[in-house]
């Protein structure tokens, strides 16, 4: 069969609406679809597990009625269950773990006429803002080979950023949506809290701070994914306030005149990569040459508290995603069934109290209610998504002394004696570094959205974060659809890319 060349000149709605014209067949998507990832992933490692024949045969059978009907899709390797499709959530301890249903999000998926054609790589458990999991080895960016796509959504952002397939999806506890679509020049958005379901299987996820959505190129994409998966399901632990309309009317209507705080300024006071900060202040330009009030202002978040109380949740998540995979897998799980860091973190989350973890999710409701303060005076805060580039490849890898004492450490209990000594608290904050912005919107709630609008000399992408009041995800979507014509980002292409092999 030969090329689907136009590939590239549509987004994942542009294909549905080829489809629906009978302009081009699902299957023929599909198959183009394929045929990129076989010539990529090898460069990428984007793609760890295929579900192409699978794919093939739903192509044939899919119906157009839905709004991404026969588009191709790729789903990232954690949360989100496939009946019948391994999930290892780059674990070795779940390498043979195969669902027996469907997450209420993948349902959705197919019900809006999504083909999933196989899954993308992730870090153990979620738990980076790299992805380099041991299991399946490391994604690679595709604007610079060398350097991480960032994480925990790495490989569906390599997957987007190099044309595999125009949509793939996502999830965010702390940036691990726009953390990779900042890095590979990407838009990325991530609900308010409770916004999508995270049934049958979990109530909240992280304690409310992560929500699964999609990472994508184009605005209208995102936008209409969310008409497509949001809404409570049976069991939600709460229901959030439907939008006013679809958010994909959101996208062509003008968001008036808006009054925008930013800051560049790292809310754990350590150093923020000149080319950020460059790249906020040519996007708080662009937003004064659109009509929009842009102020330095700093909310009145104490982002030392909010980091330590992230941390806090952080372990306690570990310790109890190891008690959950006991459960699953009908055994006990030993510190060879995952990466020395994840059981590592397991075990400091068993350290700290009940009384501790309430701290901590007190510390998130100040956070809330300084931002809804700020919300007072200002329409939208705007801050770089990250605090550096994309690190290399390794670059945030345990040395084999760290590897070697942390071991050792925890097989003579003496992980008390670690946190006291402030050596945990001095990892995570060397892990938060270059990613310090992100945590703000999940911790409150937020939505929170990452917009390609610079470029590097070098030819890096560097994201601009917005974040909204609870339950703006309308107000971002207006935003990004204005900014998106200002500025356009679709045919900016890496070097990797599937129209030049």
């Amino acid at each position: 069969m030969a090329e689907f060349k136009e590939y590239d000149r549509y987004d994942a709605l542009g294909m549905a609406e080829l489809v629906k014209r009978g302009h081009v067949t699902p299957f023929e998507l599909c198959h183009e679809a394929a045929r990129r990832i076989e010539t990529l992933n090898p460069r990428l490692n984007a793609v760890i597990y295929s579900m192409v024949d699978n794919a093939m045969s739903m192509a044939k059978e899919i119906q157009a009625d839905g709004p991404f009907s026969g588009v191709p899709f790729l789903l990232k390797d954690l949360i989100s269950l496939y009946a019948g499709a391994p999930m290892t959530s780059g674990c070795r301890a779940y390498r043979d773990y195969v669902p027996d249903h469907d997450s209420e999000l993948v349902r959705r998926y197919k019900k809006a006429g999504l083909i999933v054609l196989g899954k993308t790589n992730t870090p153990e458990l979620g738990l980076l803002g790299v992805t380099e999991p041991e299991l399946h080895g490391p994604t690679r960016n595709p604007w610079d080979t060398d350097r991480t796509p960032g994480g925990s959504s790495g490989g569906s952002a390599a997957a987007v950023a190099s044309g595999m397939v125009p949509v793939a999806s996502g999830g965010d506890g702390g940036g691990s949506i726009r953390i990779p679509s900042s890095w590979c020049g990407l838009f990325g958005l991530k609900p308010s809290r409770g916004r999508v379901p995270a049934g049958p299987d979990y109530g909240e996820l992280w304690q409310g701070a992560a929500q699964e959505h999609v990472l994508t190129r184009s605005v209208r994409d995102s936008a209409a994914m969310l008409d497509a998966i949001s809404g409570p399901d049976p069991g939600a632990p709460y229901v959030i306030v439907p939008p006013e309309r679809p958010y994909l009317q959101e996208v062509d209507r003008e968001p008036g005149k808006l009054k925008i705080g930013f800051s560049t300024r790292s809310p754990i006071d350590m150093p923020v990569h000149k080319e950020c900060v460059k790249a906020i202040e040519k996007t708080a330009a662009l937003l004064e040459d659109l009509g929009h009030i842009v102020e330095e202002k700093y909310p009145a978040v104490d982002g030392h508290e909010l980091a330590r109380s992230y941390f806090i949740m952080y372990y306690g998540e570990v310790a109890a995603d190891i008690d959950e995979m006991e459960k699953t897998l009908g055994r006990r799980v030993t510190r060879r069934d995952m990466e020395t860091l994840t059981w590592s973190l397991s075990r400091l989350g068993k350290t700290f109290s009940a009384g501790d973890f309430v701290t901590a999710k007190r510390a998130w409701n100040r956070a809330a209610r300084a931002m809804g303060d700020f919300f007072n005076s200002f329409d939208l805060y705007l801050t770089p998504t990250t605090a550096g580039l994309p690190p290399r490849i390794g670059e945030n890898r345990l040395s084999s002394f760290e590897e070697t004492a942390t071991v050792v450490i925890h097989a003579i209990g003496l992980e008390n004696l670690l946190i006291k000594s402030g050596m945990v608290e001095k990892t995570g904050y060397r892990s938060l570094a270059v990613t310090p912005f992100t945590q703000l919107a999940n911790l409150c709630g937020l939505p929170a959205m990452s917009v390609p609008l610079y470029w590097t000399e070098e030819g890096l992408p560097c994201g601009s974060q917005f974040v909204a009041p609870f339950g703006g995800e309308g107000l971002l979507f207006r935003l990004a659809g204005q900014l998106e014509k200002a500025a356009p980002w679709a045919e900016k292409f890496p070097p990797v890319h599937a129209s030049k092999f």
